[in-house]
């Protein structure tokens, strides 16, 4: 094989002659890891306060009045009222020489009506959470 000799220089004799400069980038990398800093415990508690309830109870009483009669009458009388009272017809047959109806007697029934005002105590609960502060195990942090 036969060298070639030329004029021009030789392109690795051009190289040989440049400094050669390395190029660098940085690079970042990012970790994370989790780290107790500390805990914290919860616990609930019930209070018990007492208040007084107050209410009114009303109610209804019957006295009843026996009002004797004795009326002969054609017919039974209805249950009737007047003002705050019910009136009851009582009957009864009477054997005469005819046969008549007698009124023997009314029941007047009274109603009067009745309120209360009451006091009770009752218990009301409430809870509540106490959160308390407690320092980690891990001493690497």
């Amino acid at each position: 094989m036969a060298k070639h000799i030329s004029d021009q220089p030789n392109a690795q004799d051009s190289l040989s002659d440049t400094e050669v400069i390395p190029i660098t980038e940085e690079e970042l990398r990012l970790d994370k890891r989790e780290v107790i800093t500390g805990k914290v415990r919860v616990r609930t508690s019930v209070d018990v306060e007492t208040e007084l309830v107050k209410a009114t109870l009303e109610g209804e009483t019957i006295e009843v009045t026996r009002v004797p009669v004795d009326r002969i009458v054609e017919r039974a009388p209805e249950v009737r009222t007047e003002n705050d009272v019910t009136i009851i017809p009582i009957l009864e047959e009477v054997l005469v020489v005819e046969k008549r109806l007698v009124l023997k007697e009314e029941l007047h029934l009274h109603r009067r009506r009745t309120t209360e005002n009451v006091e009770a105590p009752v218990e009301l609960r409430k809870q509540r959470a106490v959160i308390e502060r407690v320092p980690s195990d891990d001493t690497n942090t």
